[in-house]
């Protein structure tokens, strides 16, 4: 009798645990709102590097290492958003995110490299280098934009 009073509680626990994780998915909607709130938060904190890379603004090498340390989070964030689940919601991504997933996820390493790249570099003293690394950054961005991105 304790066998199948295990059995039953084990056949219980699994159950709810997939119920648990079907309702801990997102919904394609939602799963579009985060990664479209995690690029702009990333536009949010390189916009004052670019400016700064550019000369519109005074390099501020403590703004830089704030940002880059943000910028080293938030470009890990997006991507999982982008699950084939949200292929037919409304957003800028362009259907190649889908088609080549495979050259989205290295448009996506690249980006995460090149962030850290930036984050080296805003450890040191180099205002040079740390605005090369700004540029990196920038460039791999704009790069993911052209192939991945509806273009306005």
């Amino acid at each position: 009798m304790k066998v199948k009073h295990v059995v039953v509680a084990l056949t219980a626990f699994t159950l709810s645990a997939g119920a648990s994780l079907a309702l801990a998915q997102a919904k394609p909607e939602v799963l579009v709102k985060q990664r479209q709130a995690a690029m702009t938060l990333q536009g949010k904190y390189f916009g004052p590097l670019a400016a700064m890379a550019q000369g519109k603004a005074p390099f501020n090498g403590a703004v830089v290492a704030r940002n880059a340390g943000f910028l080293e989070a938030l470009s890990q964030m997006p991507w999982d958003g982008f699950d084939a689940a949200s292929k037919g919601v409304k957003s800028e991504a362009l259907p190649a995110v889908y088609s080549d997933a495979a050259k989205f996820k290295l448009a996506s390493e690249n980006l995460h490299a090149a962030v850290g790249k930036l984050v080296a570099a805003s450890k040191g003293s180099d205002e040079a280098a740390t605005k090369a690394a700004i540029g990196g950054v920038g460039k791999t961005c704009g790069g993911c934009h052209d192939d991945f991105r509806e273009k306005h």
